[in-house]
């Protein structure tokens, strides 16, 4: 028997339906994984499906899904904040845990990553986090659109190209960053804690990853890659870190 995916929807934060995958391994599930994308990205991202396949293969249940206005998942991106990113991985986490998956580890991608470091307090059934090329600081991700930062502020909407795609902002998203700290939710984690990123990200440094596992402290373990990028596109670095967190995930079970 192989691994199964099912399409499974949910209501997010603004009262949308979203969208995810669920990916349940050939026998009982070790465990169970959900994971968020990045800013921009999906859940269809080669980031996140080659992880979650991965997982299902090494016996864990993996569930992977669009945030509010991205992908599948139903909303206008334009009205998104880190604060309804939040809220929806909660309720991500809440629609894996009444599928009878749970406890579970969380895993978050770039702001993905922020997010759930973020909603790790608001979850009880977390047994361990993990992150991928995340930000130490929330407000980072407001590099990729630094000259637009002046019209969001006088007009409150402004368009934004990230990554080579248009994509629509409004001023709410950035004055919404400023009120989360990710390095003090590290601090507050008191569970395993695994910290990855590359040497040679080149979107979020990897100083950012350093930070993160100071804050953290004994529960870190920064997992630093000597290349791989942002989004750990080469093949045998995605390789490599899908068996790494099998290996964490082994242990924190």
């Amino acid at each position: 028997m192989k691994p199964t995916e099912t399409e499974v929807q949910f209501t997010g934060s603004q009262g949308h339906k979203l969208v995810g995958q669920l990916h349940k391994p050939a026998g009982k599930a070790r465990g169970s994984v959900l994971m968020a994308h990045c800013f921009t990205c999906s859940k269809d991202i080669h980031t996140m499906t080659r992880l979650a396949s991965g997982l299902a293969e090494a016996g864990y249940a993996t569930f992977r899904f669009d945030f509010t206005g991205r992908g599948d998942s139903g909303g206008d991106f334009e009205t998104k904040t880190l604060s309804g990113n939040v809220s929806d991985v909660v309720r991500a986490a809440t629609t894996l845990i009444e599928m009878n998956f749970g406890p579970c580890t969380i895993l978050g991608h770039s702001l993905g990553g922020a997010a759930v470091l973020l909603a790790t307090e608001r979850i009880k059934s977390v047994r361990s986090v993990i992150t991928i090329g995340a930000p130490s600081d929330a407000s980072h991700v407001t590099h990729l659109f630094s000259r637009q930062l002046d019209e969001l502020a006088t007009k409150g909407r402004a368009e934004v190209i990230i990554g080579g795609r248009s994509f629509y902002l409004q001023n709410q998203f950035v004055e919404d960053l400023g009120t989360h700290e990710v390095l003090v939710a590290a601090s507050k984690l008191n569970r395993p804690y695994l910290v990855i990123h590359a040497k040679d990200d080149d979107v979020v440094a990897y100083d950012n990853g350093v930070a993160l596992a100071e804050a953290a402290g004994e529960y870190a373990t920064l997992l630093a890659l000597e290349d791989g990028g942002h989004l750990l596109g080469p093949r045998p670095a995605a390789n490599f870190v899908l068996g790494q967190v099998v290996h964490f995930l082994d242990d924190t079970r």
